[in-house]
């Protein structure tokens, strides 16, 4: 998609600090990042959800997959542990329609999600 930021990184018209990169995954660091290990892996091929995956996708899947592991090994936390997180959707905040997945590590990250308050 032309108005699309990760594919426009992809086609390489936006620099960005690629870590590593395979025939259908691309994993940059994240400009602005949210813990001293902040990595995205964006798949190469314009896909907006991780919904709309299916099995013509399974190589983007497992290179996803492969992504994180090797990235994780990179970044010096597959050790340590991290943390992978896909927002799929308006409620979930996905900013770029174009499915990402954020690897964060280098320290200790919390939990996930808050807690909802009781009712009653």
């Amino acid at each position: 998609m032309s108005d699309c930021i990760f594919c426009k990184i992809v086609a390489g018209d936006i620099p960005a600090n690629i870590v590593w990169q395979d025939e259908n995954i691309l994993a940059f660091r994240d400009i602005q990042p949210k813990a001293p290990v902040h990595v995205l892996l964006v798949p190469k091929k314009h896909v907006v959800t991780f919904d709309q995956l299916d099995g013509q996708w399974a190589d983007t899947m497992v290179s996803m997959a492969t992504a994180a592991r090797e990235v994780s090994k990179i970044e010096g936390v597959l050790e340590t542990g991290y943390r992978l997180l896909i927002n799929n959707g308006a409620d979930a905040h996905q900013e770029v329609a174009h499915l990402h997945m954020h690897l964060f590590g280098g320290r200790e990250l919390g939990p996930m999600i808050k807690k909802a308050p009781q009712e009653g």
